[in-house]
């Protein structure tokens, strides 16, 4: 068996060969399909030539005419071309890798910033938190998806994300980018009646419901972000009233509670305070010993809109 390759494949064409040749024997050997793209660039670059490996005839005779020119004399130049189209086709490629934008970072700075989800995406563990739950908690409390939150972005949470994008005027394309998640998070966080008065004093103030497992960041009387939450068990409850941060602890460890980790801690109330959690995938479940548990990129994220500043928190709410 002989493999002959074919330049702008990845593959080739087997082809048997009878064991000894005759003057004048000669066998074409067919390339394999090809896009439309590559066929139209070996005309272009071959004209007339045609794209058949021809089998040459046994040494020592003279070499066959072909439509009057000598076949021995075509296939060098179709290597030569072949390969020249390999090496642009392979530059033309990286060129294409390079000169491709990156996807642009999110600022999580701004209003109501996340990260982008779309299908394919799973909170995993509590290390690897994609923000599916939030999303899909929100379009359930919305009305757009019926299915119990599970962490797995799937075709039923992309159908509900289209039909959200479709009622608020966005292109429904299934990923919940910055132009879905404003008007989801937005849409989604209830209770803006009872919020307390105070929050919508100057200054920054988060604002934890404790009913509805959310805590809102207010700028100055209008609402900035709002994040999923989960606050103490019935024992151990988040009190409730008006506080100022006290004191805060970016890699803060419990010293009460066994040496469990903290990150981004913001102690408003004793030993109670803001921070991530590495025990908590789904909100609704679980509870905390007094503090308000935020996954940790959302603790993160409030921390670096609020570390430096002036912050107060108010909570409020039946415990649920």
């Amino acid at each position: 068996e002989r493999h002959d390759f074919l330049p702008l494949t990845m593959t080739y064409v087997k082809s048997r060969q009878p064991r000894e040749q005759t003057v004048g024997d000669r066998r074409k050997i067919h390339p394999l399909r090809m896009t439309r793209c590559a066929r139209l660039l070996r005309r272009a670059l071959l004209g007339p030539y045609k794209w058949g490996l021809m089998v040459s005839p046994a040494s020592g005779t003279a070499p066959e005419q072909h439509r009057g020119r000598t076949h021995m004399k075509h296939a060098p130049m179709r290597r030569l071309v072949g390969s020249a189209m390999t090496l642009v086709a392979v530059s033309l490629g990286f060129a294409a890798v390079s000169a491709a934008p990156a996807q642009a970072a999110v600022d999580l700075s701004k209003p109501f910033a996340r990260e982008a989800v779309h299908r394919g995406d799973v909170d995993a563990d509590v290390y690897n938190i994609e923000h599916v739950y939030e999303v899909q908690i929100r379009l359930r409390r919305l009305g757009y998806l019926s299915a119990t939150p599970n962490g797995n972005f799937g075709a039923q949470t992309e159908r509900a994300v289209k039909r959200f994008q479709r009622a608020n005027h966005l292109r429904a394309t299934g990923r919940v980018t910055a132009s879905t998640w404003a008007p989801l998070i937005r849409r989604s966080t209830f209770g803006k009646g009872s919020v307390p008065a105070a929050c919508e004093r100057t200054g920054w103030h988060v604002c934890y419901d404790r009913m509805r497992h959310q805590a809102s960041l207010y700028r100055s009387g209008r609402l900035y972000n709002s994040w999923l939450v989960r606050g103490g068990s019935y024992d151990r409850q988040t009190r409730t009233g008006d506080f100022q941060v006290q004191w805060r602890d970016k890699d803060h460890t419990s010293r009460t509670y066994g040496g469990a980790p903290m990150p981004y801690a913001q102690f408003f109330s004793g030993g109670q305070a803001l921070h991530g959690s590495r025990f908590m995938m789904d909100p609704y479940e679980g509870h905390s010993h007094g503090c308000v548990n935020f996954w940790v990129e959302d603790a993160r994220q409030l921390w670096n809109l609020t570390h430096d500043k002036r912050l107060f928190v108010h909570v409020y709410g039946s415990w649920d």
